[in-house]
Order: structure tokens, then C-alpha cells, then sequence
């Protein structure tokens, strides 16, 4: 039975009583003199500093006490076996499939063969791409893919291929449009030749609004351009979506939809053939490597020890911010411009999946739930937000993540990037008391945060990255007890744009301010 109510636990109750005795961080240094050894873990290339957060040790033991009662094991036993966890769709949760190498045991093989094969037939397209095999209707190689789609479609495949950017491919661009903005599509069109463009239309079911309308628009530059009637079946147009049958009726030509499987969620989806522009700009060895990357932490979260494993304590540390402590935001601030996007990829796996009030069995939740997932690069956050999480009257659990070694820079540059990110993680949780009569300068500090590293930002190294951040989320949402992988928050806006789109909509539903403000737009488009 996976359906539970945190709050029913007997230990949720000792864990709200031991809340008050929490010293601060500095203190628990002092207390606990084997703290730093003791809360630093490493798994997959990623080394993970547990030890500034406002928890003392003790306590710790009885969060995971809390989950060994908890229905997580049984939960996380269900996801990988590839039982429908998805309860409100029925449908089974199984992106770690999606990076399978065959050496978790818990993991059911039953879908192996269809992935290894979507996985091969979308790299040996990227390939083709890549090596310039793949001619347009001109006879011309593809140098430009504009990939359009939104929400998952669009969020990992472009933070990968901004991260990375040391790996790609010198003659091919990626471009990512999702907002149905006009502005944005139109501006790239203008910058781009049709004969040697290829548009990527990412969408799981294919009938995304948006996705849609900005096909439309890019598909009907390139038939002006390249002068041919069905240009949905020209070597200029391939499909990226688990329904291969509306894709077809699209008129996209069947040997150029690359599939991928029901059960792969939206946010999960860059793993899959969602994936394609970035094995166009990395290839089929670097985006192997992220697979590898994100497997090898796949393996800790489903075999380490609870007391281990890294997926678990980071989100017990959150539920302990969040449901005792008090504290509603998340910041994550990486230290790595390239990893410029992190902080929005987030927000979506979080938010969309943790932003719940109702629990698996269609209760309303008794606790707080997901956090507001929020955050910028370092050091360009220093001198804008900064300010409040040292000095405001919010406190900001934080996640820094850096890489020791970058070859894109020099050892100067580098060294100060990553003496400025410990500086700050130290300064919130020290502080520093105001000189007499000068109040604006006290640092209260005893704020948060967590210390994220790896060697260097490589595919493998940003595929654990990644995949620690979607486990952290699950084992959130398990214990709450709410269903993290549907988003039926979305659903209202989009119906009652669909209502309000036609002209001669009937708006006498709706409230004053909406039929105004419609008629306002009616009276200039």
C-alpha cells in the first residue's frame, strides 16, 4: 500500500518536538566534531557537503526513521519494476530505463529491447546529422536544428546542450524554441537558410497548442523557401514523440518520427528521443556518457543503504527545511555559467511535480508540500539577491554546485569562481555581528545550504547531476504522499484558453475583468 499521510506518522510528532532544540549550524560544528567526515557522501563523480545545514545528527536518525516506516522502499521497489506508480493516469514511471545498462537488478527488463532499439534508431539519425550523410531537398548538408517544443520537450534538452558546450559539434547549431511568443521564432527564421535547416517537432502526443503553432510557422518558411508543397515529409522535418501515429497524420514520413514510449514523463523525457539535439551536437559517445552518468546514480538510489544514499538524505534535509523548520524556498546556485539553466529545469521537475495539496489517495495533504524552487549563476547572484538571503528576513536553504577543474578556463578565473561560491556558503551560515551603532551591517548568518561538486562538468558527470536531482524529487513526493508525476494544475489554464481563442467565443462565463480585458485584445488582433 503506498498511500500515507506523514503526519500519522508516530515519528513526525517527535521530529516537530525536536525542532525547537535544533542549535544553530555553528554550534552543531562544535557539538558534532566528526561532522564534516560524517556528512559528506560521494556517488557517480558527485561529492556532496551535507554538513551546513541546520540539522543536527541526531536528527537525521529520526527522519530516517520516519522514512524506513514510510512506504518509500515499496514505492521505489514499484517505479523500477515498472508497476504504475502514476495513479491518476495509470501509468508506469520508468525513465531510469531510459539510461538502462543492464546491471540494476531491480530494474524490470521488460521494455529493454524497445528502448536499446528507440535509443539506437535516434543516434544513428543524430549520426547521419552529425556527419553530414543527412542532405536536405537541395542536396545541401543540415547545419542549423531548430527544435520546438515546450515544458520537458524543450527544458533538458537545452540545459544539456548549453552545459554542454565544450562537447559540441562545430558546425551545427541547435536552436530551441518553445514559447509561443511570435517574437522569438520569427526573429530566428530571419538568421536562418531553409535548405540546410532541419525542424524537430518534440511533442509526446503531438498535439501540444503551442508546439503546434510554432511548427506551423517554421513549416511554412520552409515552404516558401525551399518551394515544395508537402514539406512535412521532406528530409526538413523529423518527430520526436510517443505518438508516432498522429505524427504521421501530420504528414511527417515514418522513417523520420523517432518514438519514444507511453510511459516517459514530459520533465524525464531528455533521456529519451526527446534527446535527439543533443546527440546531434554531442554525439552518440558523449550523450552515451550522460546515460552512463545518470545510470551510475540510478544504481546508488536503488541499492545504497538508506543512511547512504545521497538522493534521500538531500531530500530528507528538504522536507526537514520545509515541514519543521519553516522554510518554503529552495535556492540552487551553480557556480558554472554553462549550467545557466539549471535553476529553470528545476522548477519544472519540482514544481510540476511536488506542487500538490492532494495525496494519492485523493485526500487533502495535512503538511506543506514541494518547495519554490528559485536561482541564478554565481557570481552574478552575489550582486542581486544575495543581499536578502545574508541580511532579509527570509531564510533561503541553498545548493551550490561547482566543478573543481574547467578546461574551457584558466586556473585565475576558476579559482575565484570557486573561493567566491565556499566564501558565500560559509559567510550564511557564520555571519558576522554588526560594529555598535552600525545595525545595517550585522550578518545573522546560521542560514543553510548544501555543497554540490564534481571533478569537471563532463556528460557523466552532469547525467548524476541530473538524475540525483529527479530521485530527491521522487523520494520527496513519496513521502509526503503525493503523486509526482502527473501535472493536472496545467490542464484548467489551457482549457479555458482554448475557450477564449475563437472570436466569436461567448465570454458571458467568465468574469468582468476577463470579458474586458478580452474585449481589449478582440479590438486589436
Amino acid at each position: 500500500m503506498l498511500d500515507f499521510r506523514p503526519e500519522q506518522s508516530a515519528i513526525w510528532a517527535q521530529l516537530q518536538n525536536a525542532v525547537a532544540d535544533t542549535p544553530s549550524i555553528t554550534a552543531l560544528f562544535t557539538q558534532e566534531p566528526n561532522r564534516v567526515s560524517e556528512l559528506t557522501f560521494e556517488a557517480a563523480g558527485l561529492r556532496i557537503d551535507l554538513s551546513k545545514n541546520k540539522v543536527a545528527q541526531g536528527q537525521i536518525k529520526l527522519l530516517l526513521e520516519f522514512t524506513a516506516l514510510s512506504p518509500l522502499a515499496n514505492h521505489r521497489s514499484a517505479m523500477l519494476a515498472g508497476q504504475p506508480i502514476n495513479t491518476s493516469e495509470n501509468r508506469a514511471v520508468l525513465h531510469p530505463a531510459l539510461r538502462d545498462f543492464g546491471d540494476i537488478s531491480s530494474l524490470t527488463s521488460a521494455y529493454r529491447d524497445t528502448v536499446y532499439q528507440q535509443r539506437a534508431q535516434m543516434l544513428t539519425a543524430a549520426e547521419q546529422i552529425r556527419s553530414g550523410k543527412w542532405l536536405g531537398h537541395t542536396g545541401k548538408v543540415i547545419t542549423d536544428i531548430v527544435n520546438i517544443g515546450i515544458g520537458g520537450s524543450d527544458l533538458g534538452p537545452k540545459l544539456v546542450y548549453e552545459a554542454l558546450r565544450e562537447f559540441r559539434h562545430n558546425t551545427l547549431t541547435v536552436h530551441f524554441i518553445s514559447n509561443v511568443d511570435g517574437a522569438e521564432i520569427y526573429s530566428l527564421l530571419k538568421t536562418l537558410n531553409p535548405e540546410t535547416t532541419l525542424v524537430a517537432i518534440a511533442s509526446k502526443t503531438f498535439t501540444t497548442q503551442e508546439t503546434l503553432l510554432n511548427a506551423k510557422t517554421a513549416l511554412s518558411w520552409l515552404r516558401e523557401g525551399l518551394r515544395i508543397k508537402q514539406v512535412e515529409s521532406s528530409p526538413h522535418v523529423i518527430a520526436l514523440t510517443a505518438s508516432a501515429s498522429n505524427a504521421v497524420s501530420y504528414g511527417v514520413a515514418a522513417e523520420r518520427v523517432l518514438p519514444f514510449e507511453e510511459w516517459v514523463g514530459g520533465r524525464y523525457s531528455l533521456w529519451s528521443s526527446i534527446g535527439f539535439g543533443i546527440a546531434c551536437a554531442v554525439g552518440a559517445q558523449a550523450f552515451t556518457e550522460l546515460l552512463q552518468g545518470a545510470h551510475a546514480l540510478d544504481k546508488h538510489f536503488a541499492e545504497a543503504p538508506l543512511d547512504q544514499n545521497i538522493p534521500v538524505l538531500m531530500a530528507l534535509i528538504g522536507i526537514w527545511n520545509i515541514n519543521f523548520l519553516k522554510y518554503s524556498t529552495q535556492a540552487v546556485i551553480p557556480y558554472c555559467e554553462r549550467l545557466g539553466l539549471l535553476s529553470a529545469y528545476l522548477q519544472q521537475l519540482d514544481m510540476e511535480s511536488n506542487g500538490k495539496s492532494t495525496l494519492r489517495d485523493n485526500t487533502k495533504a495535512g503538511t506543506a508540500t514541494g518547495p519554490i524552487v528559485w536561482g541564478q549563476t554565481g557570481t552574478n547572484g552575489q550582486h542581486a539577491f544575495f543581499q536578502l538571503m545574508h541580511q532579509g528576513t527570509h531564510t533561503i536553504p541553498v545548493e551550490f554546485i561547482g566543478a573543481l577543474q574547467d578546461t574551457l578556463s584558466d586556473n585565475t578565473h576558476h579559482r575565484t569562481l570557486l573561493v567566491n561560491m565556499i566564501a558565500q556558503a560559509s559567510a550564511l551560515m557564520s555571519g558576522k555581528p554588526a560594529p555598535d551603532s552600525q545595525a545595517y551591517r550585522d550578518y545573522p548568518g546560521d542560514k543553510p545550504s548544501t555543497m554540490i561538486l564534481m571533478e569537471q562538468l563532463t556528460p557523466s558527470t552532469l547525467g548524476a547531476l541530473i538524475a540525483l536531482y529527479e530521485h530527491k524529487v521522487f523520494v520527496q513526493g513519496s513521502l509526503w504522499g503525493i503523486n509526482s508525476f502527473d501535472q493536472w494544475g496545467v490542464e484548467l489554464g489551457k482549457k479555458l484558453t482554448n475557450e477564449l481563442l475563437p472570436r466569436e467565443a461567448d465570454l458571458s462565463g467568465f468574469d468582468e475583468s476577463t470579458q474586458a480585458l478580452m474585449g481589449l485584445v478582440n479590438t486589436r488582433l
